[in-house]
């Protein structure tokens, strides 16, 4: 019903109590409506677009609903912009959202306190889905915030089988609808074992692959045999096979965590053989077999803090890492050490990253669109059509001294505060509370 038709009915004498039942509920539709369709353009911003325009000065950028609508730099700008809302940069730098990767937010609350922690479970296989698990109010996302992140990728840590289940993402709104995609991506834990050879895993890897190809290829010649009431009772495959084949069919990444040289080229191997979506992580030998990487097209997860050896598959740990393989053309993703405590550090992380070599404009595309392209996300880039996921910055953003001005997160702006925000204002404002409230 529209504004008129909403006159036309209060404008009545004689009103029913379902008439008013009416009238209250166009009402409220309306003001939903005008709520939901408020547009905002954010004008005089410096935009690192991470796309094709590049950086832009004094540029503007609109947003309508959830999506980027419009980006004008200075000389494209039209003159007359009509908003709902306008909000003045001044010079300021907005950045696509930060993407994280590769953690447990959501899934861990305290780490020390096992009923918090939903990341993990004995019986966990390919088909474990640890979404069923997020919470979107943990205290940790506000927190995770402040560091410009607006989204992320939540990994679980698996169980006995041979693959640790699937990653999911989720973005950092906090409401009950924040998971983007479930079941993204594979993942397995690789290398060296307290107990037994690496080479089981990698053995047992290859034959999984190896059963499943020949199952299709099987059941594609027995399909083509059959006659067409014969194919409608064909056996459905199970969870985990459907998970497998998947992966052979390149419709999901595999993430496989793995840091010696060998265990990397094993794993370049395995997806020449069977035309895997691979992906690295962990990987500190990677710089041995970086060209390798990069000519198999494979990207690489890692932190860019790692300058120590943690076992004796990593004794190729440095800081200059990331800069190495991006000089040589692998596609890198920057993820931290850590559950999901340290996640807002990422930027700090990157900044690092940047101090040893690593060029600014890899550095935001690792936090970015890199994910984004990795995982299949509409972020990561400030370009028409993609999620209005945003930040704008009060400086550099891989300075230890900014912080973050405003958020957006599917073009709405989310606050910063987090809970220990909270507690300090608690116990270093004045109060008329009890002491033992307040000190």
């Amino acid at each position: 019903m529209k504004q008129n038709q909403l006159n036309a009915l209060l404008n009545k004498r004689n009103i029913t109590l379902s008439s008013l039942v009416k009238v209250s509920t166009v009402a409220l539709a309306l003001v939903t409506n005008a709520v939901q369709a408020k547009s905002t353009a954010i004008t005089n911003a410096t935009i690192y677009t991470v796309a094709s325009q590049g950086i832009l000065e004094q540029a503007t950028v609109i947003i309508d609903q959830d999506k980027i609508i419009h980006v004008y730099s200075k000389q494209d700008r039209p003159k007359d912009i009509k908003t709902d809302a306008t909000i003045d940069a001044k010079g300021r730098i907005l950045t696509p959202g930060f993407i994280g990767s590769m953690n447990s937010l959501g899934l861990v609350e305290v780490n020390a306190v096992a009923k918090s922690r939903d990341g993990k479970d004995k019986k966990a296989d390919i088909t474990f889905d640890a979404s069923l698990a997020f919470n979107p109010k943990s205290s940790l996302i506000p927190y995770t915030r402040k560091g410009g992140i607006t989204s992320t990728i939540v990994a679980p840590q698996g169980g006995d089988d041979l693959f640790a289940g699937q990653t999911f993402a989720v973005n950092l709104s906090g409401e009950f609808t924040s998971i983007i995609e479930k079941q993204n991506a594979v993942l397995v834990y690789l290398g060296s074992e307290d107990k037994g050879s690496r080479a089981q895993k990698l053995q047992a890897l290859d034959n999984k692959f190896e059963d499943a190809k020949k199952a299709l290829a099987k059941a594609k010649k027995k399909a083509k045999n059959k006659k067409n009431d014969e194919k409608k009772d064909a056996k459905e495959p199970k969870r985990d096979e459907q998970v497998i084949n998947a992966l052979l069919a390149g419709e999901k990444p595999l993430l496989a965590y793995a840091d010696r040289a060998t265990d990397l080229l094993a794993l370049l191997a395995l997806k020449k053989k069977y035309e895997l979506d691979l992906v690295l992580v962990s990987a500190n030998d990677a710089v041995l077999v970086a060209d390798e990487i990069a000519a198999a097209n494979v990207p690489v997860i890692l932190s860019s803090i790692d300058n120590l050896p943690s076992s004796f598959d990593s004794l190729h740990a440095s800081l200059t890492n990331m800069a190495t393989l991006a000089k040589a053309g692998v596609k890198v993703i920057l993820a931290p050490n850590g559950g999901s405590h340290n996640l807002n550090q990422l930027r700090f992380d990157a900044g690092i990253a940047v101090a040893n070599g690593l060029s600014k404009t890899d550095a935001l595309s690792a936090l970015t669109a890199n994910v984004a392209d990795v995982f299949k996300l509409n972020s990561g880039r400030i370009a028409v059509g993609k999620n209005a996921d945003l930040v704008m910055w009060s400086a550099d953003p891989f300075e230890l001294s900014t912080k973050v001005d405003l958020m957006w997160i599917n073009g709405k702006q989310v606050s910063t505060r987090s809970r220990q925000d909270a507690l300090r204002d608690r116990y270093t404002g004045k109060t008329n509370m009890p002491r033992a409230y307040s000190k």
